[in-house]
């Protein structure tokens, strides 16, 4: 089904008017057209795949293409801000008149989010493992060096751009332009996650040892699961009906987070030999829960094979080539504007860098439990779904980076209050009173964040081409996810190379203090435990990193970010668009 109704050029009057619905508002005018996605509320990553059965004019400003790769971050006159909010209000009253017509949702759709959810799940359950719980079990035998090696997994989910057109424009049409991919995929991730289970002793026995072994598995984990992403998000576009294909976004945040708490936080809480005891029931070991993931995998994977038919799309076989895919993402590259936002996207989130990857490690370090962990996010987890649905409504306006621009200083100020939290971390048991103050604090971080990332992703939404298909959406997500990846691993490098820590050997009648590097780690304070000695940190290589990632995201935020994305944000939609070929 294709995903909007074909129309020709040659049906528009030359005459200025304006028609608008529930999925899209479009503004046409005799020399063009401007396509003013939708705000997605919900929108934990935004759709990706190509939209190739769309057929849409040109949108573009009167005069030649060529004009547009001079293109500059300059604001609109006044005389276009007040004929482009004539418009808009003319396009609200239609949109209006539209709205009232709408019907419920039909049963084909609610089957459609059913499909979309569960096929989200699977892909957040690896997620979940390599970015959530693996880090925090193997953090009990490597050091922060060897975590920021294991943190390389990561970054397929981040660099997916690189591979997406060939998903999108190679297939099978026996089996589905979407299926071709999503199936092969899905068996590949049940059966990496069986190897993992059969051999977790051996990779998880002793870590250090294994620890290229355990990146490249679970790098190709993430790989795979962010294959069958750039493929689901297209089958989206294609298995909701138009008037509902906002919901795509709602089913990606719903799937995916479940699929990631679970791996995450049930899974940690559940692996807790703490909470077994205290609660009465069996510890649920990994090599376990990664099996019944695989069959689960295996399960859905056999359903979509032989009982669900994936509707055929019409295809311009010249838009369709790698090739050609390629050659428009670096056309998109080459607008000056877009290169502005990608150094934006590039460093954005270094501020919060050290809080979001080392803070929960040294909790834990310091004594915070597991268990007491997973419930703080298992708490935290319903208010970013509604603190999501709000945020929408907050940037479904003329100015979406506008609630992005704002919660940037509530999240540096939640980093430097966790840098604070680490430091004076009460001695465990934790009283009732600090728990309740680390959940508070985690839940209005978590909100600060979630405002940031649905602000975003409306503004992507925006400003992104529906001729070229989900190619531009991807550009934009992969450099946003690249500026949270990225630097990861230089922090946690950087907290080993600035701690200091010496190994303490008493003697009868005196003190032998024997400096080593180890002690930073896990293993080291086993090492120095074993002789009778004990590790003694003069210096956390924390601290130094936090404020330095705190220093450079405040002076990156008022002098590029702020003016930037104010200048990016009053650009004319059509500045956005790139000449077709």
């Amino acid at each position: 089904m294709s995903a909007t109704r074909n129309r020709s050029p040659s049906e528009d009057p030359p005459s200025l008017r304006h028609r608008s619905n529930n999925a899209n508002l479009v503004v046409e005018h005799h020399t063009g057209q401007i396509d003013m996605s939708p705000l997605q509320p919900l929108h934990k990553k935004a759709v990706s795949s190509s939209l190739d059965s769309i057929r849409i004019a040109p949108r573009v400003p009167a005069g030649s293409y060529s004009d547009l790769e001079d293109v500059e971050l300059s604001l609109l006159s006044a005389e276009e801000r007040t004929s482009a909010g004539r418009n808009l209000q003319d396009g609200d009253v239609h949109s209006s008149a539209s709205g009232a017509k709408t019907t419920a949702m039909s049963s084909r759709d609610k089957k459609a989010m059913s499909l979309l959810i569960i096929l989200y799940l699977i892909q957040g359950i690896p997620l979940g493992l390599a970015l959530g719980s693996v880090p925090f079990i193997l953090r009990e035998h490597l050091s922060y060096s060897q975590l920021g090696v294991f943190a390389l997994s990561n970054y397929p989910y981040s660099l997916k751009l690189l591979w997406s057109p060939i998903v999108d424009s190679t297939f099978l049409p026996s089996i589905g332009r979407r299926k071709s991919w999503i199936i092969p995929m899905q068996l590949i991730i049940g059966s990496l996650m069986l190897y993992i289970a059969s051999n977790v002793g051996r990779l998880m026995e002793n870590p250090a040892d294994n620890i290229y072994e355990l990146t490249f598995v679970f790098t190709s984990l993430v790989l795979f699961s962010a294959t069958q992403d750039i493929a689901v998000d297209g089958w989206a576009l294609t298995l909701l009906s138009q008037e509902n294909l906002s919901y795509a976004s709602t089913c990606q945040t719903i799937g995916l987070n479940t699929g990631f708490f679970a791996s995450f936080t049930v899974f940690l809480a559940l692996n807790s030999e703490a909470f077994a005891e205290k609660w009465g029931i069996p510890r649920l070991e990994l090599s376990t829960y990664l099996r019944f993931c695989s069959l689960l995998c295996f399960g859905v994977t056999f359903w979509l094979t032989f009982f669900e038919t994936e509707g055929s799309e019409s295809l311009d076989e010249s838009e369709m080539t790698v090739s050609s895919v390629y050659k428009t993402i670096w056309n998109i590259c080459k607008l000056k504007h877009v290169q502005a936002l990608i150094v934006m996207h590039f460093f954005a989130k270094i501020g919060f860098q050290a809080n979001e990857a080392v803070t929960s490690l040294k909790m834990i370090e310091k004594g915070l439990g597991r268990e007491d962990l997973a419930i703080v996010v298992l708490i935290d987890f319903p208010f970013q779904i509604l603190g999501g649905w709000f945020a929408a409504k907050w940037s479904s306006g003329d100015k979406p980076l506008r609630p992005w621009i704002w919660a940037f200083w509530p999240r540096l100020a939640f980093a430097f209050l966790s840098t604070l939290i680490v430091y004076w971390f009460p001695t465990p048991p934790l009283s009732y009173g600090f728990f309740t103050y680390l959940i508070i604090h985690t839940v209005l971080q978590g909100l600060a964040s979630t405002i940031q990332f649905v602000g975003i992703s409306a503004f992507h939404t925006r400003i992104s081409d529906p001729l070229i298909g989900g190619t531009y959406m991807t550009l934009l997500n992969t450099f946003t996810n690249l500026g949270g990846t990225w630097p990861k691993y230089f922090v946690l490098k950087g907290v080993d190379f600035f701690s200091e820590a010496y190994c303490e050997v008493k003697e009868a009648h005196s003190e032998l203090l024997v400096k080593a590097s180890e002690c930073v780690s896990e293993r080291g304070k086993e090492v120095c435990l074993d002789i009778d000695g004990k590790c003694i940190t003069e210096h956390d290589g924390y601290y130094y990193v936090s404020a330095i990632c705190m220093s450079f995201g405040v002076l990156f935020l008022v002098f590029y970010i702020i003016p930037t994305a104010r200048k990016l944000q009053a650009l004319p939609v059509y500045r956005w668009r790139i000449s077709p070929e």
